[in-house]
């Protein structure tokens, strides 16, 4: 795995130091699809734990959906940004400035993934008046996670092309 990771930081790292260059090469003018896709999933990780936190929030708390999906967004933004502040400051930067990098390197990402997720969720049927125990919500919540992720995946890549969002931490590593 430790070479898995530093072969995927090679490739990212290799991108962002050519800003001038239009790609890696053989990747026709952009990133890999692959290294969208980690992005990505990335991205997704911090949404899902942020979302499902928030719901379960509010449902004990016995909020309505409008609060409930709120706090599940603001939670989705918050995780995901920590999943990057995190090693960021690892790596030595000052808090300040990790926030910077975090804000940089995840803002569209994020803000695209809870678009098309909560959308999808909002024109699912009864999912928004689905319980935690009921199948819909489970079933719902995947499938809009699956669509964001098919969603965001060319967006990050597009990005990360040229220098965008997730390149940004990666000098960072």
């Amino acid at each position: 795995m430790q070479h898995e990771t530093h072969a995927h930081h090679t490739e990212r790292v290799g991108h962002v130091g050519h800003a001038g260059h239009a790609g890696h090469a053989g990747h026709a003018g952009g990133a890999a699809w692959s290294t969208a896709a980690r992005a990505t999933l990335h991205c997704l990780t911090g949404c899902a734990i942020g979302e499902v936190l928030g719901m379960v929030i509010g449902t004990a708390l016995g909020w309505g959906n409008t609060p409930t999906m709120i706090l599940a967004i603001t939670l989705a933004f918050l995780f995901g940004y920590s999943l990057t502040i995190s090693p960021v400051l690892r790596a030595g930067l000052p808090l300040k400035a990790a926030v910077g990098v975090a804000l940089a390197a995840d803002t569209v990402s994020i803000a695209v993934m809870e678009t098309v997720d909560n959308g999808v969720l909002l024109l699912v049927p009864g999912a928004m008046d689905a319980h935690l125990t009921d199948a819909l919500f489970w079933g719902a919540l995947a499938a809009a996670f699956l669509v964001a992720f098919l969603v965001t995946t060319p967006v990050n890549k597009w990005l990360i092309g040229r220098g965008k969002g997730h390149a940004v931490i990666h000098r960072y590593h």
